[in-house]
């Protein structure tokens, strides 16, 4: 397997440095979800269940329990999926997210990527076709209808809307498609990434099967917390907050790589991934910057570099620094 695949946002901090590298919201968690992280410890003497959380987390993408399944963190539902079936054609569509890649190829599969940016190009004979929307790292948001085109007799079609959250409205989401594999992540937009909290939505038999794959306890009781709590009525409001806010300083950040004459693509979530040249992460990184790189996305190379979305100050700290280092 290729270790690049593997390279995450998380690698490229370091001591002192401005991390714009992981793509974790820029403000404190509410005080709500505090709450129910802590109270959760007094929990913690009994083996862990995910069914309470399976059920808030249906009934916030009205579907039924059985359609729900808690995963230790997206990544988590990416390997429940490549080790499901001995998948003939695995597809993978880049650029994007390269963990459920990965993820196939250590259940030992032969992954077909195909690098497009609109979704053509995939082989009538997948029968696993893998998207992000919106895709890591470009920011695009896909047509729902056109990713929902993309089913077939025997096909699995499984959609990554890890940064759904981020859009307002979550407009193009495919969580009600009733044939449609989709994965779904607390962590970035809610600050948890060391609670690994995620699930699946999806058809009730495919899901069963999924369920019949996964470790005993998987979800911890504080991850099963965090679902219920992030379900209710308070949070779904605070998140559309957040994601009008991401909006907003995100336009800050387009506007300045503008200025700078800097090739960008339009974003739709909370990075934008850009095209200041090379050598500009390893600029960039000397002045006490962290950015993600990008040639370790298929179809990117190392002009490339993916930037956080971060409040306006922090935003225009960077642009100040890149700059300097163009």
């Amino acid at each position: 397997m290729d270790d690049g695949l593997r390279h995450h946002g998380d690698a490229e901090l370091g001591d002192g440095l401005l991390d714009l590298a992981v793509n974790v919201y820029d403000g404190p968690r509410p005080p709500w979800l505090d709450t129910a992280l802590r109270d959760s410890l007094d929990d913690l003497g009994a083996y862990p269940s995910a069914r309470a959380a399976e059920a808030a987390l249906a009934a916030r993408h009205d579907r039924a329990p059985d359609e729900v399944l808690a995963t230790a963190g997206a990544a988590e539902a990416f390997s429940l999926v490549a080790r499901l079936r001995q998948w003939r054609r695995p597809v993978v569509v880049h650029p994007q997210f390269t963990e459920p890649h990965a993820a196939l190829e250590q259940a030992g599969h032969e992954v077909t990527p195909v690098v497009s940016w609109d979704l053509t190009g995939i082989p009538e004979d997948a029968d696993l076709v893998v998207v992000g929307n919106p895709t890591n790292p470009t920011g695009a948001l896909h047509p729902a209808r056109r990713i929902a085109d993309l089913a077939r007799p025997g096909r699995v079609v499984l959609v990554d809307e890890a940064f759904m959250d981020t859009v307002p409205g979550e407009t193009e989401s495919l969580t009600r498609h009733p044939d449609l594999l989709v994965t779904r992540s607390l962590t970035k937009h809610w600050g948890i990434p060391g609670v690994r909290a995620g699930y699946l939505l999806g058809p009730a038999a495919l899901v069963a099967e999924l369920r019949r794959g996964q470790v005993a306890w998987s979800v911890s009781t504080t991850a099963a917390a965090a679902m219920i709590a992030c379900c209710t009525p308070e949070a779904l409001v605070e998140a559309e907050r957040r994601a009008v806010e991401i909006a907003d300083w995100r336009a800050v950040l387009e506007a300045g790589l503008s200025d700078l004459d800097v090739a960008y693509l339009p974003s739709a979530t909370s990075f934008v991934l850009a095209r200041p040249g090379a050598g500009v992460h390893e600029r960039l990184r000397a002045a006490g910057v962290a950015v993600r790189r990008a040639d370790t996305f298929p179809g990117l190379d190392g002009t490339w570099i993916r930037v956080a979305v971060r409040s306006t100050p922090t935003t225009t700290r960077f642009l100040d620094t890149l700059r300097g280092c163009l």
